[in-house]
């Protein structure tokens, strides 16, 4: 099935073909060091538009995952982290790109630690947003809730006014943001909000979530020798204070900020989450 969601950014995407013949969406703008900019769950290439006006001189490589945003529909079996990673891969072989910098958001994060396990040199470093080798249950609880359900206010506007009360653990957020977030993520239809995302991608989701829990920590030590870089919201509840603390542990040399204010996850245009991505971009530079 083809989506029907128009993305805000006024910049039309391109397209590309993934060697199993999948339609996927990216932008590739800019010049200089290439950034490959990977988004949540549910999310697009719009995770990061509050951070691009910000950032320094540099190749800003986004991209829409399959099922997600203007990518084609794919189904359940394909929305994976390895097969996501695959597609990363394709995009920057389509771009000719050797080696990139990663910034990875929540899932984003989790293709990010997978490829320098499979792929390390493909990777110039990774930046991880509010993400780690171990997830919070009650992060898990809370996506659950909400995945694959379309909302009931019937506009951005209504909407924008409950995401305080649906976002716990985000404060001094203006109302404006809470606009942008419903507009990037919920597409208005004349039957109301719509998500912009195959709703299969919840059945996806308990699949891979089900059972015993994976241990990811061989896929964080595989980015050995890589800069490194973690934000964490003060108040997250899918990336907890313990594990940031381990992964600091483990890696003395870590880039990290704890962002105050901010839940799962940070928008990362706060002047803490742009110190630490200037300091990443630099060093992988």
């Amino acid at each position: 099935m083809p989506p029907f969601f128009t993305a805000p950014d006024s910049t039309a995407p391109e397209f590309f073909t993934a060697p199993d013949g999948a339609r996927l969406a990216f932008r590739d703008q800019g010049a200089g060091l290439p950034v490959l900019c990977l988004p949540g769950l549910t999310r697009t290439m719009g995770d990061f538009d509050y951070a691009a006006p910000h950032l320094p001189p540099c190749r800003l490589i986004r991209m829409d995952y399959r099922g997600r945003g203007q990518s084609q529909w794919t189904g359940e079996a394909t929305y994976t982290v390895p097969q996501e990673g695959r597609d990363a891969l394709a995009l920057l072989d389509h771009l000719g790109v050797d080696r990139a910098a990663i910034i990875g958001t929540s899932r984003g994060g989790l293709i990010g630690m997978y490829l320098a396990a499979t792929a390390r040199t493909r990777l110039r470093g990774l930046l991880l947003n509010d993400v780690g080798p171990v997830i919070h249950a009650p992060g898990l609880d809370r996506i659950l809730a909400y995945l694959g359900r379309n909302p009931a206010a019937r506009s951005h506007a209504a909407l924008a006014k409950t995401l305080p009360g649906l976002m716990p653990g985000f404060a001094n957020v203006p109302d404006s943001r809470w606009l942008d977030e419903a507009r990037l993520h919920y597409a208005q239809t004349p039957d109301g909000l719509r998500i912009t995302y195959d709703p299969a991608l919840r059945p996806a989701f308990l699949t891979a979530f089900q059972g015993a829990t994976q241990d990811l920590w061989p896929l964080f030590d595989a980015c050995a020798g890589l800069p490194l870089a973690l934000l964490r919201g003060a108040n997250s509840d899918l990336l907890s204070g313990d594990v940031a603390a381990q992964m600091r542990r483990r890696r003395p040399d870590m880039l990290f900020a704890e962002i105050p204010d901010r839940a799962h996850i940070p928008f990362l245009d706060e002047p803490a989450s742009l110190a630490v991505i200037h300091a990443f971009l630099k060093a992988c530079a």
